[in-house]
């Protein structure tokens, strides 16, 4: 059934989908739609679930971890300075091993006061060890988040949804909804082995002492690295079932290209429009969609960029005193390969400002006049 969804009501229908069982609820801007309709959905008796009415964002983690703790399927959603308020759980739930699923509407980090999108909330938490997504459009948005869940239970770690603040948030697209008993063989219900539970009783995060607290931060990361091979297989299971494509990265016209933009959210769909325009210039130029931060696919971006002569990331968010993020990472992955490409970080559109085809030209032409970057940081449309 195809219906037209914005992207926060997107996560309400697959968080419903996925036959969450507890609901920690806190409103902010621009994430509180999200809430809104569950408590609605949960009101009218259309999901069986404990929609809980918290004081803020910290104590809506902490309901979350409470339930996963005791086998229940937990979800909330937050955005920027909510997100930040979670940070000390966010710890605790990605230590605890709780595939807890959240869906966060990135937007940019006060002061100054704002409520639109960059990515700096969540990728301020990427040593927390939540797995995280960026998604690109509101079809991605809702399955992601049934994704996330089949994920998160086969791994053990908490996964976080990101999607821009207004650009998909508040704006509707159509979207296809499956049908029920289809997400339900997908994602069968939630029975952990490990519990707390009154009838077999069991300590969860005591004190734990040096001889072992190495080995638990061992066991995660390597449970992070696993996944992306989980994802792979979920991702080709979900295909089979709905008929829609994900992975780790996406490729736009990369077969034959000589030049690639490499993007995340929802630039990535303005890109195709410039790609397209140069195509028809004769300009071999194709798009690398990091869909997927952590576990950070490096060795499947160095294969994506090998052979290719120049690439141009382009990050809606900064690392001060740095650069972009995604740049940042992304030059290290290729370094550890031994490759050589040219490099050039962009950062644009922070706290919302609009990214036009026009941009993406310019920062194509800026690339391909220079031989090398001549800086870690090239801003674009910004009024110095």
């Amino acid at each position: 059934m195809r219906k037209l969804l914005m992207g926060n009501h997107a996560i309400s229908v697959g968080a419903t989908l996925s036959r969450v069982q507890v609901i920690a609820a806190y409103p902010i801007t621009p994430q509180t739609q999200v809430v809104e309709m569950l408590s609605e959905i949960v009101a009218d008796g259309k999901l069986n679930a404990e929609f809980i009415k918290v004081e803020s964002e910290h104590s809506a983690m902490a309901a979350c971890i409470g339930a996963s703790t005791t086998g229940a399927r937990a979800f909330t959603a937050t955005s920027a300075q909510g997100l930040l308020l979670m940070h000390e759980l966010l710890h605790w739930a990605a230590h605890g091993r709780l595939p807890i699923v959240m869906a966060n509407v990135n937007r940019a980090v006060a002061p100054g006061w704002t409520i639109w999108t960059d990515q700096n909330d969540s990728l301020s938490q990427r040593d927390t060890g939540w797995i995280q997504f960026y998604v690109a459009d509101n079809q991605e948005v809702l399955d992601t988040i049934i994704l996330g869940y089949k994920l998160a239970e086969k791994v053990h770690l908490p996964v976080m949804v990101n999607l821009d603040a207004f650009v998909l948030s508040h704006t509707y697209e159509a979207v296809e909804v499956p049908d029920q008993e289809k997400v339900d063989a997908f994602l069968p219900p939630f029975n952990p082995e490990w519990k707390m539970d009154v009838k077999n009783p069991r300590a969860f995060g005591g004190l734990t002492s040096s001889d072992v607290y190495m080995e638990f931060q061992y066991n995660h990361h390597e449970a992070m690295e696993q996944s992306k091979k989980v994802i792979a297989e979920t991702c080709g299971e979900f295909e089979k079932i709905f008929g829609r494509k994900y992975g780790l990265l996406e490729e736009y016209r990369m077969e034959d290209s000589e030049y690639v933009m490499v993007t995340s959210g929802t630039i990535s769909k303005t890109s195709r429009i410039v790609v397209d325009e140069l195509r028809e210039k004769g300009v071999k130029i194709g798009i690398l969609r990091v869909r997927t931060f952590r576990p950070f696919p490096g060795e499947e971006i160095a294969a994506a960029l090998a052979g290719k002569k120049k690439a141009f990331v382009i990050d809606r968010n900064i690392s001060y005193g740095k650069s972009g993020i995604f740049y940042d990472e992304i030059k290290g992955a290729l370094y550890n390969k031994g490759m050589n490409l040219p490099l050039f970080g962009f950062v644009i559109g922070l706290g919302g400002r609009d990214v036009t085809p026009a941009h993406l030209h310019e920062i194509v032409d800026y690339g391909m006049k220079h031989d090398r970057p001549t800086e870690e940081i090239i801003w674009m449309g910004v009024k110095k």
